[in-house]
């Protein structure tokens, strides 16, 4: 492998994104619309990383993976099954999802994430 394989700039420019939205039977608001830019797969290690973005809704959400998040741009709400709080996100916030997640993510204003992602 050449060390320039080792190095990888998330360049959105150089990737086509997907584009979607939640499955629509866990859509609770709205018609959110995705586009998720997939920078690296690597099946073997069941792990992704990439740039997601939402437009306003809110869909039921569950988590059967660990996934590192930080918010680029935009504000989302995530309300915890079983936690009266929701928590607030805004550019800068950096979290993890671990598996057993569930709950509702709300998008108030499109909302633009950085991800990594490892599946069980």
């Amino acid at each position: 492998m050449s060390e320039e394989a080792l190095f990888l700039p998330f360049d959105l420019s150089a990737i086509e994104p997907d584009d979607g939205g939640p499955d629509p039977a866990r859509v609770i608001k709205g018609n959110p619309r995705t586009r998720t830019w997939l920078v690296e797969e690597r099946d073997a290690e069941k792990l992704y990383s990439g740039v997601w973005e939402a437009t306003p809704g809110a869909w039921r959400v569950v988590y059967d993976e660990w996934e590192f998040c930080s918010i680029l741009s935009g504000i989302s709400v995530v309300h915890q099954d079983g936690v009266p709080t929701p928590i607030v996100l805004r550019a800068g916030d950096s979290f993890i999802l671990r598996p057993g997640f569930s709950g509702i993510w709300e998008v108030k204003e499109t909302t633009r994430k950085l991800f990594v992602i490892r599946m069980p």
